[in-house]
């Protein structure tokens, strides 16, 4: 078993982290506005980043450890949740991630930009229905949980693009 590098490593801490900080959120501070008069469960930002996390902690760390910090993460959501959220965060977790990761593997040669934006927009839209759904019975948040979680993906790319233009004029 190959073991990640300290960046992989780190990666991935960081990735299965926003689960627990997602959870939190949600439990401490409910619903908090995502802009254009929506609002969403404060978990929306953490979600939005962790799809991103979890493309950068493939290309870092591996399918491997990708897949088993996809497992965690469902088990520590599952276990860190308030209990009303519990069973609703666990199961859209698994299935977004998966989703995400599904899209991202043969789209990840054309660029890790396109891979994520794609990759991206499928997690985000299978989070939102499945976690709205079984945790509120509703789809009342769906549009600020869309919203919130492109927020994040848009940073985050816009970031990487800005490093990567760096890396590149330096180089």
């Amino acid at each position: 078993m190959n073991v990640p590098a300290p960046a992989g490593i780190a990666t991935l801490v960081a990735y299965v982290a926003t689960i627990p900080a997602a959870n939190l959120a949600v439990t401490h501070f409910g619903a908090v506005p995502v802009g254009f008069g929506y609002a969403a469960p404060a978990g929306v930002y953490m979600v939005g980043l962790a799809l991103v996390l979890r493309d950068l902690a493939r290309e870092s760390a591996g399918r491997g450890a990708v897949l088993a910090a996809i497992a965690a993460g469902t088990v520590l959501s599952y276990f860190l949740a308030d209990p009303a959220l519990a069973a609703a965060s666990a199961a859209a977790f698994a299935v977004a991630e998966t989703m995400d990761f599904v899209v991202y593997e043969p789209l990840r040669k054309r660029g890790l930009l396109i891979a994520m934006l794609a990759s991206n927009a499928v997690g985000l839209l299978a989070d939102s229905l499945l976690f709205l759904k079984l945790a509120f019975g509703s789809f009342e948040y769906l549009p600020g949980q869309i919203l919130g979680k492109a927020w994040m993906t848009i940073g985050a790319l816009a970031v990487l693009a800005l490093l990567r233009r760096r890396r590149q004029a330096t180089a």
